[in-house]
């Protein structure tokens, strides 16, 4: 199979577009599991469900990943405020440390302020962003579908945007499609798509639009079979990645023949 172009953030690089959420499991071995079968390098993990000292906790499931393997990419989720999301980022590199990352200053940067639709704060988003980038933080903002605001954190030195196709956990797919498609027009970083994405189809659509990756969890963690799911998502978002390198047909208005009298030159 032919080899698929890496993906850059920052100054690093990783083959895999597929990156992979680690709540809501029902058992620790679904999430080992399917972070295996999903070939995905990226794992990222809300600070505030992780001890301050990940040595002292054998029963973390962090410690039976291969960190040799994959990366960290420690998420502010929970944070309501930017001042709490700034303080959770430099937990987060502090904790990938202890993993032996001690170079890995990622952070998914989440501020929700709405407890019921969990939508991001596009006003905190700005402000920890501008704050971390400063300090050297590698920061993949998550955001609504605002094209506006995509290039406003992209001015700011932010790595990637990571906009969202539809609420948290919803599963109602890619209910931001056009708004996306323009993000992805007008970005010179790696557009992420984050939330919403529950079948592997829908994961597809975003990668032939354009997008440079997909984050997804719900959509495996809460599926009958996890680890399975996770290895078609891994397929999915291959597929998604040939077919827009690919280029599509063009659409006509009337039917072609597939196979027409003149012959094919050689």
């Amino acid at each position: 199979m032919k080899n698929f172009d890496k993906l850059k953030i920052g100054d690093k690089y990783f083959n895999s577009r597929l990156m992979l959420g680690t709540g809501k499991y029902r058992a620790i071995p679904d999430a080992i599991d399917s972070i295996k079968n999903s070939d995905c390098e990226i794992v990222t993990v809300a600070i505030r469900r992780l001890p301050t000292n990940l040595t002292d906790d054998t029963t973390s499931f962090l410690n039976h990943l291969n960190w040799k393997k994959l990366w960290l990419l420690p998420n502010t989720a929970g944070s309501q405020t930017a001042e709490e999301a700034i303080r959770m980022a430099f937990l987060g590199h502090e904790l990938a440390s202890q993993l032996g990352q001690e170079d890995n200053f990622f952070v998914k940067l989440e501020v929700i302020s709405d407890p019921k639709y969990l939508l991001p704060d596009p006003i905190g988003t700005l402000k920890a962003a501008e704050f971390l980038v400063k300090k050297g933080f590698t920061v993949l903002p998550y955001i609504n579908a605002d094209p506006m605001l995509a290039l406003h954190l992209e001015d700011l030195g932010c790595k990637t945007v990571m906009p969202l196709g539809s609420p948290i956990g919803s599963g109602q797919g890619l209910n931001n499609l056009a708004n996306i498609q323009i993000i992805i027009e007008n970005s010179n970083i790696p557009v992420i798509v984050d939330a919403g994405i529950g079948t592997p189809s829908e994961a597809t659509t975003a990668m032939e639009l354009g997008a440079d990756a997909v984050l997804l969890n719900t959509a495996i963690a809460q599926s009958k079979n996890p680890s399975q799911m996770a290895y078609a998502m891994n397929l999915a978002v291959k597929a998604g990645r040939l077919a827009y390198l690919s280029g599509r047909m063009d659409k006509k208005y009337y039917a072609s023949s597939s196979s027409p009298l003149k012959q094919i030159s050689k």
